[in-house]
């Protein structure tokens, strides 16, 4: 059994087991190179890859045995070779505990330490232009920006000019964090979500020391890590917005919501129905994107509305006729979906957020009803 005491995982765990499944269930020659290139960028330090690189490739054999020689293959204990043993961590990769930061030390604890560097927009940026190189060293940057190689010459995409075209504010590469005002700090969170793409493999060109060079990229992964490590590093600087993980809206920022609430609309989002889950996604992103006026919050409201209003049998078998009509009594008197004279439209905006959260968990709550009462046919 493998001592996971020494290892620290640098990534969410869903995502290493992903990409390490993916791995094993190729049948590749290179297997090795990937698994090693994987446990560098998945693991703190370079334990992991170590003890990794410390095993035998495959389990010996022997043909034959005599009493002065090792016993038999049948009385051996199991050999642990690199497949097994990557086999078992990922396994048990929620085991595995996460990277955190140290300790404070002596002049932290003694109140003597420079200010939190996580604090402030300033600091944040700075910390963003710092994960975007480390990035970009390891290659998720390489599929659009391209990467130098000293056998072939090719004329490099200007890496400034790729971001100009998607933002339209030039000369943003090399990153100059110093210089940025607070949109094109978070266009840039935005832009470089759907430029990332890992690759799953690398190799080292020695010639002229020209350095590694990055293969096979895919969007998914490096899109599914960029969002958590941009996400803990917004939230370690107290910005009031994240990157959505699904959905609609899905890489662009949204406004911070409480975990029971990032919680829902996953819910609501997993429902068979194609048509429910495009007005259910459009109605989530319409909602909670940045900035969005009190007339989208409406909006996003009357869209849910419209669904309940097609499971208003289903409502009112399971809450009885009285209750179905409290529902849509809201929408309706409080110029949400209808505005004439009758209409109550002077209230507090924040209405519209617990109207707009009900609404979506009764959705939800219709959709696992709708579900059940299926298998139970």
């Amino acid at each position: 059994m493998i001592d996971l005491s020494n290892y620290e995982l640098a990534w969410p765990v869903d995502l290493f087991v992903s990409e390490a499944n993916h791995l094993t269930a190729t049948d590749h020659n290179s297997w090795v190179s990937r698994a090693e290139w994987l446990l560098t960028e998945a693991f703190q330090g370079a334990s992991a890859c170590s003890d990794f690189q410390d095993l035998p490739a495959t389990a010996p054999h022997s043909s034959y045995w005599s009493p002065r020689s090792d016993p038999p293959p049948w009385e051996q204990a199991p050999v642990v070779t690199q497949e097994t043993w990557f086999r078992e961590l990922a396994g048990r990769a929620k085991e595995v505990r996460h990277v955190t930061e140290p300790r404070p030390y002596w002049p932290q604890r003694q109140g003597k330490a420079a200010p939190n560097a996580s604090a402030g927009s300033y600091s944040v940026a700075h910390a963003f232009a710092r994960l975007i190189g480390e990035m970009h060293r390891n290659g998720y940057l390489a599929e659009h920006f391209g990467q130098e190689c000293v056998d072939v010459y090719a004329d490099l995409p200007d890496a400034a000019e790729v971001l100009e075209r998607r933002l339209g504010i030039p000369l943003l590469w090399p990153l100059t964090p110093g210089e940025w005002d607070e949109d094109t700090f978070l266009g840039l969170v935005e832009v470089f979500h759907d430029l990332v793409s890992r690759p799953r493999d690398c190799w080292y060109h020695s010639y002229s020391q020209c350095g590694w060079h990055h293969r096979e990229f895919h969007a998914g992964p490096a899109r599914t890590l960029y969002r958590w490590q941009v996400n803990r590093l917004l939230a370690s600087a107290g910005v009031q917005y994240r990157l959505a993980d699904e959905g609609e809206d899905q890489g662009r920022l949204v406004a911070v919501t409480d975990d029971a609430r990032a919680d829902l609309v996953h819910r609501a989002l997993a429902v068979a129905d194609p048509d429910i889950k495009q007005r259910t996604t459009h109605a989530i992103a319409l909602y909670r994107g940045r900035g969005a006026s009190i007339e989208e919050k409406r909006s996003a409201i009357i869209v849910l509305a419209g669904v309940l209003e097609e499971r208003r049998d289903l409502i009112r078998a399971e809450l009885g006729k009285p209750d179905d009509g409290a529902l849509f009594q809201i929408a309706n008197r409080f110029e949400i979906r209808h505005r004439d004279a009758s209409q109550q439209e002077d209230y507090d905006p924040a209405f519209l957020d617990w109207i707009f959260w009900w609404y979506l968990a009764t959705v939800e709550l219709t959709t696992t009803i709708a579900l059940r009462q299926r298998v139970g046919e």
